[in-house]
């Protein structure tokens, strides 16, 4: 049987229901840690939650859905959730965003064509909208989990949504922004981050008033992944043709550094993914640490980002291209899109993803959920973002 025919016939609700996955895997479950009967309380579990087709729209890694692990159980499959099918002959949407409500307990996900969340406990669809006859790019939910920014798909504006209900707010323009695609709400909920795959420019809006209110470079580039420290007072980016990353400070609006790679060299024709050497960047959530992908040389890249400008401390070989990264909410875990799972204090990939069916999973849209008693208390940004709220000590 053809592999896109076989992965659609996994991915239909109907052949994999919730069910098959239950008592241990489920979220909700409560397993006390002693299994002599004698309970300490219902354990924690963090669960890595990647939607797929991650990787443009190629089903070889992943298929299509929302797949789930355990990441106290080294990362085992626990199960899939179904979103959309897709007749054989039809290729499916790639997924080009996913974020977490933790207040409303929902996961979202955004393609080409659409946006929709599913309630994280049922995993039942809640609601599904389109906007101006397309959709989405990487969108980012308010701290407190009712406001989304949401990226038209590579045009001129953001989206303004209730998260709720996926009802439009307001429609925000982006002169300067073009080409919508990266959101990111700073954790003080006073700032929202909006970065253009066509301009050197970032925007940053001020969600109470949900106008723009800075500017910030230009970069040396166009602006590619970026993330920010958990203060919002730094930026830090990939641009195209660098294999590292600029940092800018945010109250004077300009790039401060420029810190490229060392030892390495990059080729055009090597990068079969987004076109630029660095697509993929993250902060240790203590923030001592600054991560950056090479698609070049299938390799992450460590910074200690202690000193300023960072200094280059490690490499670490992954497994095929990486074209993202993101952190474990307790910080002992990077999670790489090639589906590598590195360990922080080590330096060693530790895991690698794999589906129900053995498939190496990859994909750049993951984010990690911590549930305690069987309740959502905790989502992490698909971002990487700092987690240091004022001066590091």
């Amino acid at each position: 049987m053809p592999l896109r025919k076989l992965a659609i016939i996994v991915c239909a609700a109907g052949l994999i229901p919730a069910g098959r996955w239950a008592s241990a895997q489920e979220p909700g479950n409560t397993e006390r840690a002693d299994r002599g009967g004698r309970g300490r309380g219902p354990v924690q579990r963090q669960l890595l939650y990647a939607a797929v087709p991650g990787r443009v729209d190629d089903i070889g890694f992943g298929g299509v859905g929302i797949l789930v692990f355990d990441a106290g159980r080294n990362f085992r499959f626990v199960k899939r959730i179904s979103t959309w099918d897709y007749p054989a002959a039809q290729s499916p949407e790639n997924v080009k965003g996913v974020a977490v409500s933790a207040p409303l307990g929902m996961i979202y996900v955004s393609t080409i064509k659409r946006l929709a969340a599913w309630d994280l406990l049922t995993e039942k669809k809640v609601w599904e909208q389109t906007y101006d006859g397309n959709c989405c790019d990487r969108m980012a939910v308010s701290p407190d989990g009712k406001t989304m920014y949401v990226p038209s798909f590579e045009g001129s504006n953001w989206y303004v949504v209730d998260a709720a209900t996926g009802n439009l707010i307001k429609k925000l323009p982006t002169p300067d922004s073009l080409g919508a695609h990266n959101t990111i709400w700073s954790l003080d909920g006073s700032k929202v981050f909006m970065a253009g795959l066509r301009s050197k420019v970032m925007s940053i809006a001020d969600p109470k008033t949900n106008t723009v209110v800075q500017t910030v470079g230009p970069f040396a580039n166009n602006v590619r992944p970026f993330t920010v420290n958990g203060a919002g007072t730094l930026i830090y980016a990939n641009v195209n043709d660098l294999l590292g990353f600029q940092i800018a400070d945010v109250k004077s609006g300009k790039v401060v550094y420029t810190v490229q790679v060392q030892g390495y060299g990059w080729a055009r024709e090597r990068l079969t993914g987004h076109g630029c050497p660095s697509h993929g960047i993250a902060l240790s959530p203590d923030e001592k640490e600054v991560w950056v992908t090479d698609g070049s040389n299938s390799s992450v890249h460590v910074f200690d980002n202690t000193v300023m400008p960072p200094k280059q401390i490690k490499s670490i070989k992954m497994r095929d291209e990486p074209f993202w990264l993101t952190w474990s909410a307790d910080g002992k875990w990077a999670y790489s899109s090639s589906g590598d799972i590195i360990d922080a204090a080590s330096k060693q990939v530790i895991a690698g993803l794999k589906d129900e069916l053995g498939r190496d999973v990859q994909g750049e849209k993951a984010v990690e959920v911590i549930y305690q008693g069987g309740k959502l208390v905790k989502a992490v940004d698909q971002f990487g973002v700092g987690q240091v709220m004022g001066p590091r000590s």
